[in-house]
């Protein structure tokens, strides 16, 4: 089955040939659009395989900080929204626009559930702290029992004077630690990697239940059909590509560790 045919019910747009002509440019097109945004996340896929390759104790510790609980039930979120976007896609070339419709608003509902889900995974760390630029000085053990300002404040004060901090309640042994932690890559590198990655792939998902949310209007109004899905069919390809990237971003950000 196309997504055009000959009847009058569907025209083509001037600069086209014909119906099957036009089906043919939106398709290529769309997969055009979609190699650009594979080649955006691949940029971020290498340099964070680089840096974890070159310090994989510090992504190892950031991956242990992660909720994996929460990553997981996004995961499956996403692949049920998978499953109810291939099956609108599937009742709208089949004329079933109602079961289309409900399908779509599945969709659209999963896609909110993951961003609900992200934001709580997101407000908890920046409760916590663990965010790039504030915790990249900070030992894990400084951030057990409330002994985060303690750790920072003494870190700052070595980094100014550490001759003057020895002389004053800190012996050789604790300066020497804290040197190490310092010495260490910031973890700020591996929260980086993680609120870009995220945080992308968040804007798609918003970008994603936007459009699904057109194609779902467009359905209820039966502006498209067997005779013409091509609005459908895109929207499909690039939610599941939307959908791919989290399943690489789930185990490379929350199981690494």
């Amino acid at each position: 089955m196309t997504s055009v045919s000959s009847s009058s019910e569907f025209q083509h747009q001037h600069h086209f040939k014909s119906a099957d002509h036009q089906y043919a440019s939106s398709k290529q097109g769309i997969w055009i659009f979609l190699c650009t945004e594979i080649l955006m996340f691949g940029g971020l896929f290498v340099g964070y395989l680089i840096y974890h390759s070159l310090y994989p104790t510090v992504f190892k510790n950031g991956s242990e900080t992660l909720d994996w609980k929460m990553g997981a039930v996004n995961t499956v979120v996403l692949l049920i929204s998978s499953f109810t976007m291939a099956a609108a896609i599937n009742y709208v070339q089949r004329g079933l626009h109602k079961v289309a419709a409900i399908m779509l608003a599945l969709t659209i509902a999963c896609a909110g559930a993951f961003m609900v889900i992200k934001y709580f995974e997101y407000s908890h760390k920046f409760h916590v702290g663990t965010v790039p630029g504030k915790f990249s000085l900070v030992d894990p053990a400084c951030s057990a029992g409330g002994k985060r300002a303690e750790c920072e404040s003494k870190i700052s004060a070595l980094l100014k004077n550490p001759a003057e901090l020895e002389k004053n309640h800190v012996n050789a042994e604790e300066v020497s630690r804290l040197k190490a932690v310092i010495s260490q890559p910031k973890w700020e590198m591996f929260y980086g990697f993680y609120f870009v990655m995220t945080g992308l792939h968040g804007v798609h998902v918003v970008a994603g239940a936007f459009l699904i949310f057109w194609v779902f209007i467009k359905t209820l109004r039966r502006k498209v059909g067997p005779e013409y899905y091509t609005p459908v069919e895109g929207v499909g390809l690039f939610w599941h590509v939307v959908d791919l990237v989290w399943i690489y971003l789930f185990p490379l950000l929350y199981l690494v560790g």
